[in-house]
């Protein structure tokens, strides 16, 4: 019998509890896993004072070769609980064991890069005039506040993380109730690397949104970086703007892909199916929409519907389960109504999919691929983001027509390009209005560049050399340093 485990906020290096508790619950099963102490407003404070106490007492933000050496660190200490970062993943995410493994891979990475960033914050200087110099020096702005959502909970509390810490940030750490198995795992990583100070990194659980709700609008918290959905980051960056404060946003996605006649469909095939069977759909750059060259349509829509149709549900706990169970039955539901909502519109089912109605599976919130044939491109099911396993068919005869249908929506965070003409996808890329693009394949993404979306996928980018600017300060310092006469 797996350990019900009572997980508590991690705050200036200490478990610390909450007045209220709540339960974590596998998706798979719908059973109770586990409580956590369900944070109020009180709670984040506490965290937030902490972070500030580390940034103004400790010399963290003033020694880049601490930072650089506990990133390094935490890095080991991360690949040596890769196993429990895997198993929990499955446990409280629904994520099937390949899909955990490809998540928690990025950690590791992530942090390694981190620890070089940190000694590397890139200031210049000059001299202006004779006996003047002038310089730019860059410093971090203070407590960052990152809140992470659950659909990839490990991995993307490290990938605002990383940048924070190497900048030189105190952080307060936001995680869902549905991470919070996650949140318990990371607070043990952190509090096993002497090098982070107590109070660098802090660990918040919370059901609602209160601790979320301070951290924005708190003037001790001057920058926020948010991976989540479109309609919460558009509050997010309103209300931030009381106090002019700093926001990164990682937002929505409708990511597209563009299949052309020449397309080697062997590759193509499985790469669409995966694009919605990887995480139950519930992906940022789940590949939603699927657009196909008129030559191919029939065959192609053919082919991968009764690949869709032959993708097994089931947990994790089983070898041959092809896609695992969305986060909850509730969104099962939502799914499901707006699916329901488009064929009511004129989308035309071409595998409908649905709940799972297997006994088997009974209790979980497992939902079966679905793909819509759609020709009205306002519809809502190509429009808005449906974080499930659901994929729409639109047909096009040209690349300008394809471009057209690819940027017709108003997200823009990845977009895939399918041929074999060598000088189409580079043409292609550049005309797509997405912060990553892959070629021949989907969601490519690689940690030592920028990530990140146009339009209403958000602001600002993680990864890369760029992932530290929102949380570093411009500071410009003139010296004369021959006496001269004012």
């Amino acid at each position: 019998m797996t350990e019900h485990i009572a997980v508590r906020h991690f705050i200036c290096g200490e478990r610390v509890g909450s007045a209220r508790t709540s339960n974590s619950v596998d998706p798979a099963t719908g059973e109770v896993i586990g409580t956590y102490a369900d944070a109020d407003k009180a709670d984040g404070q506490a965290a937030i004072d902490a972070a500030r106490s580390a940034f103004l007492d400790s010399d963290w933000r003033l020694d880049a070769m601490r930072r650089a050496t506990a990133l390094s660190h935490l890095a080991d200490a991360y690949a040596e609980r890769m196993d429990a970062v895997v198993a929990t993943l499955c446990r409280e995410n629904g994520k099937l064991p390949g899909e955990a493994a490809f998540e928690a891979h990025f950690i590791v990475r992530a942090l390694r890069f981190a620890s070089g960033l940190a000694l590397h914050t890139f200031g210049r200087v000059s001299d202006t005039q004779p006996g003047r110099q002038a310089m730019t020096i860059r410093q971090p702005v203070g407590v960052a506040g990152l809140i992470a959502p659950w659909n990839s909970p490990a991995y993307l509390s490290i990938r605002a993380l990383a940048p924070a810490l190497a900048a030189g940030c105190t952080t307060v750490l936001k995680l869902p109730g549905q991470a919070a198995q996650s949140g318990h795992l990371a607070a043990e990583i952190f509090a096993g690397v002497p090098e982070l100070p107590a109070g660098v990194v802090n660990v918040v659980i919370e059901s609602g949104s209160e601790v979320a709700e301070l951290l924005v609008e708190s003037p001790q918290v001057p920058v926020i970086s948010y991976t989540g959905s479109t309609a919460t980051g558009r509050i997010i960056a309103r209300n931030a703007a009381e106090n002019f404060k700093r926001v990164g946003l990682e937002l929505g996605g409708k990511t597209p892909h563009l299949v052309f006649s020449d397309a080697d469909l062997d590759l193509v095939l499985p790469t669409v199916v995966a694009s919605s069977t990887v995480f139950a759909g519930q992906f940022c750059m789940t590949g939603s929409r699927v657009l196909v060259q008129r030559e191919i349509a029939e065959e192609f829509t053919q082919q991968l519907a009764e690949r869709l149709e032959a993708v097994k549900p089931g947990p994790a706990s089983d070898p041959a389960s092809q896609i695992g169970p969305m986060i909850d039955t509730a969104s099962v539901a939502r799914v499901d109504a707006a699916v329901e909502e488009a064929i009511a519109a004129g989308a035309k089912p071409i595998v409908r999919g649905g709940p799972s109605t297997d006994p088997a599976l009974a209790g979980g919130a497992f939902y079966h691929p679905t793909l819509l044939s759609v020709e009205d491109a306002s519809l809502p099911i190509v429009q808005e983001e449906t974080f499930g396993p659901v994929q729409t068919v639109q047909v096009f005869d040209t690349e300008e027509e394809a471009v057209a249908l690819a940027n017709g929506t108003k997200y823009g965070l990845s977009a895939s390009v399918y041929s074999r003409d060598v000088d189409r996808p580079a043409r292609l890329a550049r005309q797509l209005d997405a912060g990553l693009i892959s070629v021949n394949s989907w969601a490519n993404l690689t940690i030592e560049f920028e990530e990140g979306g146009y339009k209403a996928s958000g602001l600002g980018r993680l990864g890369g050399t760029a992932s530290m600017e929102d949380f570093l300060e411009y500071k410009q310092i003139v010296q004369d340093y021959v006496p001269v006469q004012h």
